[in-house]
């Protein structure tokens, strides 16, 4: 027997290509959906985390900015401390400066000068006396600038020839000086004398 088909099946497969193609349309758009999710959730995700990470180093800068002014706070201090160290340590070496001095002019001291004056301000010291002759000065400025511990720079400010009476009939040409020195602190001698033992 012969089967004749009478039924459009040109239009039935065209509407069974019809509803592949719809239900692979839909199954697209579900799995595009799906992804684009994905996506989205996941830079989501990433953009909460990076946020996360933002917030901590916020917070760990800030600890550390209050952990920078304390070390500048202590900075200070430790200067300030410093400073009175050494403004102590100045007065403890400068306590014995005067007996240095008169111990280095008694020691300086060339036969034929006597001194007059002492004068200090700070650092510097004004000698003022007379002396027998100019080569009597200059035997005193040589001798304080390479025999002490104590005085450097040794200048002569002034020296005056006058007339001195020794007796009512006797008078002796003398010469009246000023010489500036300036003082040396008791650690710059004793760093001398041990680079001295040290050769």
């Amino acid at each position: 027997m012969i089967l004749i088909n009478l039924l459009p099946h040109r239009e039935m497969a065209r509407k069974k290509a019809r509803q592949v193609f719809n239900t692979s349309l839909g199954l697209s758009a579900l799995a595009g959906l799906a992804i684009a999710g994905g996506i989205y959730l996941w830079y989501q995700h990433q953009i909460s985390e990076q946020q996360d990470r933002n917030t901590f180093i916020t917070s760990e800068i800030t600890k550390l900015d209050s952990e920078i002014k304390e070390v500048a706070n202590l900075q200070g201090e430790i200067a300030a401390l410093k400073a009175r160290q050494e403004a102590v340590e100045n007065l403890q070496a400068d306590r014995n400066l005067p007996v240095h001095l008169m111990n280095e002019a008694v020691k300086q001291l060339p036969d034929g000068i006597y001194l007059k004056g002492i004068k200090q301000d700070n650092q510097n010291v004004l000698f003022t006396g007379v002396a027998q002759s100019n080569e009597r000065v200059s035997e005193l400025l040589r001798n304080l600038e390479r025999n002490s511990d104590w005085v450097t720079k040794p200048e002569l400010i002034e020296i005056v020839a006058a007339n001195m009476a020794l007796t009512p009939r006797e008078q002796r040409r003398v010469y009246n000086f000023t010489v500036r020195v300036q003082l040396q602190r008791a650690s710059a001698p004793a760093s001398g004398a041990s680079a001295a033992g040290r050769t």
